[in-house]
């Protein structure tokens, strides 16, 4: 069983809401870093920065964060993940950074992701743009910026389609094995 949480449009429509969001908080662009959680938190990230430039004319640095080594779970999970993109474009001292991600669940990831990068310096801020909220929070992580709130049973997956990894872009929601 799978339905469709966000179409195309949807998805666009959400994350010109972020990217507005996101000029509005921070009174416009100064000092702002946008980076991505591989592997379509990065590309979600590329499309903001692309939004933004957009709205205000001005191309802000966007890279990507991996929080991979950083994660809480290397030694229990049987596969063991394979290192990503770890792009910090500028240093990241004194910036307001946005870190991005497709789906904010548990939040261990955000939480591997800030730890990951706080090892390249120190940012004035970091907020957090999610396209999509599906709750069961087991650390005390909660987004700035949220495309879709998608309340879920623990029984289902979320998951985020994107045309530059996927061919489409969607949000499903199916049952879980």
């Amino acid at each position: 069983m799978k339905r469709t949480a966000l179409d195309d449009k949807a998805i666009e429509r959400a994350l010109a809401r972020i990217a507005h969001e996101i000029i509005e908080r921070n009174k416009g662009t100064e000092g702002l870093v946008i980076l991505g959680i591989p592997t379509r938190g990065y590309h979600l990230a590329l499309r903001l920065q692309k939004k933004i430039e957009e709205i205000e004319g001005v191309r802000l640095p966007a890279g990507a964060v991996d929080a991979t080594l950083y994660r809480d779970d290397l030694g229990i999970k049987k596969d063991q993940p394979s290192l990503k993109r770890m792009e910090i474009p500028i240093p990241i001292d004194g910036k307001k950074v946005v870190m991005v991600d497709d789906v904010l669940f548990t939040g261990r990831t955000i939480r591997a992701a800030i730890d990951a990068l706080m090892d390249f310096g120190r940012p004035l801020a970091i907020q957090l743009a999610v396209l999509v909220d599906r709750g069961h929070r087991e650390l005390p992580i909660k987004a700035d910026y949220v495309g879709k709130n998608l309340p879920t049973s623990q029984k289902e997956g979320v998951k985020v389609h994107l045309t530059e990894t996927d061919g489409v872009n969607e949000v499903v929601i199916e049952a879980q094995q």
